[in-house]
């Protein structure tokens, strides 16, 4: 786990949230961790897509981003 945890509040149907947690019960897991499984995943195939992101230390980053075609 890294040295800093950042937390993200996420906006969705309660409908959609209370399928995820049963997704994420059957895969053994908290919401939580489905969730940053999911990302993680995401992630690595969008980077063997596009490569590597990687960041400069002392910048901070809030971008919109256009979606990749």
């Amino acid at each position: 786990m890294a040295a800093e945890t950042a937390k993200f509040t996420l906006r969705t149907s309660a409908e959609q949230l209370k399928k995820f947690r049963y997704v994420a019960e059957y895969n053994a897991r908290s919401a939580n961790r489905e969730l940053e499984v999911l990302m993680r995943e995401h992630i690595c195939e969008f980077e063997k897509v596009h490569g590597k992101i990687e960041f400069e230390e002392d910048k901070e980053y809030f971008i919109k981003f256009e979606k990749f075609s």
